[in-house]
């Protein structure tokens, strides 16, 4: 790691411009080459073109920016550390523990490795941390309403959640033991299978903690009553379907495959370093 890109959003979470400016101050202090810098989304994430000459895009953001950069450079060959700095952080947890930003700098440049990770994958979208299906994820909308402070759209936004939380609910296909309907269904990556967890809140109690995870950023936290593995699952639905890409609102076509893979080795991990 010697000459780096720095990705940042100032709305993630812990991101702040002090913050930022700490960890610039970090990289000069172990004399690492700053050669741009992009404040997401008031600037575009960079192209493969513009990483010229750049060996490590550093991520200092929530989950959903990190998304947005990953899939925009799926295939830059280049390195990518994640820092955490959104609300969840947890792609950051998994790849450095619960260790501090400037504390993961210090133990990437000391000597971290480069790790593949799983993702789940719908049409052109992955996520890396998580993708909600069903009803619930019309909550995503009510949750980046709030972040904003748009008091009367989140209002809005929560009478339609609720709403669709007590509709019909969603179906799927190709995962054992999972034929009713769901208002949220998680699928998680893993190496190889895919983790589904499928929510049924029916009762008021549930629905209420349903929709205070999804407020609250907590977002998988609610009570799941089936859990399963598979390989591979189907929607089953006439209608385009709201999905959450890590924490991104995208829509997503009828009858879509939900399927698994791997990235090639391209993630700097520092997990017992970094600790």
């Amino acid at each position: 790691m010697k000459r780096l890109w720095f990705i940042t959003n100032p709305n993630s979470g812990s991101a702040t411009r002090e913050m930022c400016e700490a960890l610039e101050a970090v990289f000069a202090q172990r004399g690492l080459a700053l050669v741009g810098r992009t404040t997401f989304p008031d600037a575009p994430i960079p192209s493969v073109d513009d990483l010229g000459g750049v060996d490590t895009v550093v991520l200092f953001a929530g989950d959903g920016t990190i998304n947005a950069a990953l899939c925009a450079l799926a295939d830059w060959d280049g390195a990518f550390l994640i820092l955490p700095g959104g609300t969840m952080n947890l792609l950051a947890k998994a790849l450095h523990g619960d260790a501090e930003p400037a504390a993961i700098v210090h133990a990437t440049h000391r000597g971290g490795r480069r790790v593949a990770l799983p993702y789940v994958e719908a049409g052109p979208h992955r996520a890396f941390v998580g993708l909600i299906l069903g009803p619930a994820a019309h909550w995503g909308r009510a949750r980046e309403a709030a972040r904003k402070g748009r008091i009367g759209r989140v209002l809005g936004a929560i009478r339609s959640a609720w709403r669709r939380t007590f509709g019909k609910g969603l179906r799927i296909a190709g995962v054992p033991g999972m034929r009713g309907r769901y208002q949220a269904v998680f699928v998680a990556p893993g190496e190889g299978v895919l983790e589904v967890a499928a929510i049924d809140a029916r009762d008021w109690s549930s629905i209420a903690e349903l929709g205070w995870n999804w407020l609250t950023g907590d977002w998988v936290a609610a009570r799941a009553v089936t859990d399963r593995r598979a390989q591979r699952l189907r929607l089953v639905r006439r209608r385009p379907v709201l999905a959450l890409f890590d924490g991104e609102a995208v829509t997503l076509d009828p009858d879509v495959e939900v399927t698994g893979g791997m990235t090639r080795p391209v993630f700097i991990a520092t997990y017992e370093d970094a600790a």
